[in-house]
């Protein structure tokens, strides 16, 4: 029995129950260890919870400042008058021509630089002082285009067609806000162009916040992941606030039929000014067109709605009698 039963005070006796005990502690330090181990791999990646709410908190209040410091520069400028208006427009025009050509370069495009951002900031000029001239400085433009053409044997067909693309697509449709400021000097003519293009801009912010809030159904994932038709409706509402808003006020030639054309048509092209934005980043390769804007990136993703949005609001306007 002896043999078979060691008693409680023999050493065979005492090291079972230690050898359970190691066990169960064993698995319990690896896991602790690995847990660490795992946090500090997500800290150094900023993905633990904290880190993202933080950075979802910053990304916010810079986007939201920035966009700010944007929109009341504008206001006062387009307050001031069309003189200043149109030096607003001209910049406006010039950078986002200029990082127009850095994705077309990106592209392996060679465009004749100079004179497109020449072009860019003559509409804008050309429409303060008489908007028919707008028609010699695109004559001018592709004259110009093809006489590099013709002597310049590196440039393509495609680098032309960038050259005289870039300053119409720019330029010539940002310069319609100098078109609506010229209703007057006072302060109509402010409240027309600040009326369209705070439209847009509503437009922009609504479909924004709505998209994040309730979107889920995509509406081009391939040009534009993170558009969805939530996004598109509530955008379309804000828009629309802006137009009766310009109505309520008594705006001269403003009508419930022209504030429900214009909300349509301004909000319409302005979805399409942004998906072809994306689209040309899309082929470039790359997120933002440059990072003018914290928060935004470059100033051409800023205004990209905007360009397509202020002329056809232009162009209601023009065939309402109001312009």
């Amino acid at each position: 029995m002896a043999a078979t039963e060691p008693r409680l005070g023999e050493t065979r006796g005492r090291r079972a129950p230690r050898q359970v005990r190691d066990t169960r502690r064993g698995p319990h330090r690896e896991t602790l260890s690995d847990r660490r181990e795992q946090r500090e791999i997500k800290r150094a990646a900023g993905e633990l919870k904290g880190q993202k709410v933080r950075a979802s908190a910053e990304r916010t209040l810079t986007r939201t400042l920035s966009g700010a410091i944007y929109a009341i520069s504008i206001i006062v400028l387009v307050s001031v008058g069309p003189i200043t208006t149109t030096l607003l427009t001209g910049a406006i025009a010039w950078l986002c021509c200029s990082e127009l050509f850095r994705l077309t370069r990106l592209m392996g495009r060679a465009p004749f630089e100079f004179l497109g951002l020449a072009g860019a900031v003559a509409f804008p000029v050309a429409a303060l002082i008489d908007r028919s001239l707008i028609v010699w400085v695109l004559y001018v433009l592709l004259l110009v285009s093809g006489i590099w053409y013709i002597f310049t044997p590196r440039a393509s067909i495609s680098d032309v067609a960038i050259t005289v693309f870039a300053p119409l697509y720019t330029g010539f449709l940002i310069s319609s806000l100098v078109s609506i400021r010229l209703l007057d000097r006072g302060g109509t003519g402010a409240l027309m162009t600040l009326g369209v293009l705070g439209s847009i801009w509503a437009n922009d912010a609504a479909a924004y916040f709505c998209g994040r809030r309730f979107g889920k159904t995509k509406m081009s994932p391939k040009i534009s992941p993170n558009k969805t038709w939530e996004g598109f409706v509530g955008g379309y509402l804000g828009g629309l606030i802006l137009w009766i808003i310009m109505f309520a006020i008594g705006l001269p030639g403003i009508t419930i039929p022209i504030v429900i054309i214009g909300s349509i048509f301004t909000m319409l092209a302005g979805v399409a000014g942004d998906l072809v934005e994306s689209r040309i980043k899309r082929a470039a390769g790359v997120k933002d067109s440059g990072d003018f804007l914290p928060g935004h990136g470059g100033l051409l993703d800023r205004t990209d709605s905007q360009l397509f949005g202020c002329m056809t609001g232009y162009l209601i306007l023009h065939l309402g009698g109001i312009l």
